[in-house]
């Protein structure tokens, strides 16, 4: 479930704002920004302050289950640990949260833009996920998922483990090909 520090960072940079900057249009000091990017202010009205001064609404979702932005995060704490493999597993379990749900719930799982991984391939792995499972259900997809930056300039896989075979572009979904991210399409079946 996405957390009140996740959305708060994700609404301020999507805007490519800084902190003092959201303060000034929230009308708060600087430090509340940084206690509430850091989880230390959850108070309901401070989040939607800082959310409205960066353009942004709060809604809820009839859903118990993580977003983009939050399982990005996730995939970021296990690459920074060099867990690969659990960063594929954070990523599949997004994949199966988006197929769990369906119409307008699905597509609100995706909205909140994911900060970077600092790894472009992941990073253009979420995109490509979410625009394959929004596909799949006849939902846009949401904007930063076609970012530029969401887009490999080579090929490569996401190197999770150096003895798997690189997969034939025949074999790798469309919407991770078109972003050169090369994962077998069957990665993604449920078991």
């Amino acid at each position: 479930m996405v957390t009140a520090s996740t959305l708060v960072r994700a609404a301020r940079k999507s805007k490519r704002l800084t902190q003092a900057e959201l303060a000034a249009r929230a009308r708060l000091d600087q430090s509340a920004i940084s206690r509430s990017e850091r989880g230390r202010d959850a108070e309901f009205g401070t989040i939607d302050r800082l959310l409205a001064g960066a353009g942004h609404r709060l809604y809820a979702a009839p859903t118990r289950r993580d977003d983009a932005a939050t399982v990005a995060a996730e995939i970021r704490g296990r690459l920074r640990e060099k867990d690969r493999a659990g960063a594929l597993r954070a990523l599949l379990q997004l994949n199966d949260n988006l197929v769990a749900e369906s119409g307008l719930v699905r597509g609100v799982l995706t909205l909140t833009e994911p900060e970077p991984t600092g790894d472009a391939a992941w990073d253009a792995a979420i995109a490509a996920l979410v625009e394959w499972r929004l596909r799949d259900e006849g939902l846009p997809t949401p904007p930063w998922a076609h970012s530029a930056d969401r887009t490999l300039q080579k090929r490569r896989t996401l190197d999770v483990d150096a003895a798997d075979p690189v997969p034939p572009l025949s074999a790798v979904p469309d919407t991770f090909a078109s972003r050169g991210v090369l994962v077998w399409a069957d990665t993604f079946a449920s078991v």
